[in-house]
C-alpha cells in the first residue's frame, strides 16, 4: 500500500481515498504518496529539501487518537490520516485485525476502516503541523497508548521546538530516530541523545544552568549560584550534573 498525500490542497474525499480512484483503484484505499521519502512539502512552505534530517519520535499516553476508540487492546493502526469534516474528524487507517470501524478495503491480510469520530483535544500531529512540518507516518497503538511519528525537519535545529510542542499535548515524548538525508554538508553527523535516560532532577539542574550561563566561557554562573537557584546544595548540583554528563555522553559516543 502506498501512502496518501497530506497535502492541504487536496479535499477530504480526495485525501480519504474516496475521490475517482476509490479504495480499489491505482492509488490504492490509502492513495499515492512519496511521503516516506520525504519528497512532502511542508504546510507552511518551508522547505524541507535533501539537505534535511528524518525524524521518529514515539508520544506515550498521547491526547486520545480519533482511532484508538475503534481499536481493541493491544492493536495498531498504521498510516493514519485524519481530515476535519464540520465539527468532526474523519480518520482512516490500516489495520491487520477486525476493529470496530466501517471497512473501506479488504486485501486479505490487509484492512483499511474509516471511523468518524469527535474533535479532541491537541493531537500530537496537529502540535508538529502547527509550526509547518511534514508528518509523513502515522502509527496508533493502544493498551499501552502511543503514537509513533515520522517527520521531515530541514535540519536538527527545529526538533527542540518539535518536541516542546509534543510535549504540550499532555504525553511524554521518546525520540527513536534521526538520520541525515543528505545534502551538501556531509559534515553534518546528527545523533539521537535519549532524555528520557535523564531523571528529572538531572533535566532541572541542566536546564538551570544553562538558563544561568554556567556552561558558557566565561561562565554567567558559578556552581554555587545555580545550586541556590535550585534550592539543593552545592555538593548536590554537582553529582546530579555529573550523573547527567556521563549519560549524555555515552549517546553521543555510543557508549
Amino acid at each position: 500500500m502506498r501512502r496518501r498525500s497530506r497535502s492541504s490542497d487536496s479535499s477530504p474525499a480526495e485525501r480519504l481515498g474516496t475521490g475517482p480512484a476509490g479504495p480499489s483503484g491505482s492509488d490504492g484505499a490509502a492513495g499515492a504518496d512519496a511521503s516516506r521519502n520525504g519528497s512532502e512539502a511542508p504546510r507552511s512552505g518551508k522547505a524541507c529539501d535533501d539537505a534535511g534530517v528524518r525524524v521518529e519520535v514515539v508520544v506515550r499516553e498521547p491526547t486520545p487518537a480519533p482511532v484508538a476508540e475503534a481499536l481493541p487492546p493491544g492493536a495498531v493502526a498504521e498510516d493514519v490520516d485524519r481530515v476535519r469534516v464540520d465539527d468532526a474528524v474523519v480518520s482512516q487507517f490500516r489495520a491487520d485485525r477486525t476493529v470496530d470501524a466501517e471497512l473501506v478495503f479488504d486485501g486479505g491480510d490487509e484492512l483499511v476502516y474509516r471511523c468518524r469520530s469527535r474533535q479532541g483535544g491537541p493531537f500530537p500531529v496537529d502540535a508538529v503541523e502547527s509550526l509547518g512540518y511534514p508528518v509523513s507516518t502515522v502509527t496508533v497503538r493502544t493498551a499501552p497508548d502511543r503514537v509513533r511519528l515520522e517527520l521531515s525537519l530541514p535540519a536538527a535545529d527545529p526538533l527542540g521546538d518539535v518536541i516542546d510542542a509534543l510535549e504540550a499535548t499532555g504525553g511524554s515524548v521518546r525520540l527513536e530516530r534521526l538520520t541525515s538525508s543528505g545534502g551538501a554538508d556531509t559534515r553534518s553527523d546528527p545523533v539521537v541523545v535519549d532524555r528520557g535516560r535523564l531523571t528529572e532532577r538531572q533535566r532541572e539542574v541542566i536546564r538551570t544552568a544553562q538558563r544561568l550561563g554556567y556552561f558558557e566561557h566565561p561562565r554567567g554562573a558559578s556552581a554555587t549560584e545555580v545550586a541556590d537557584a535550585i534550592g539543593i546544595a552545592r555538593a548536590t548540583f554537582s553529582e546530579h550534573l555529573a550523573a547527567a554528563q556521563r549519560r549524555v555522553f555515552e549517546d553521543l559516543v555510543g557508549g
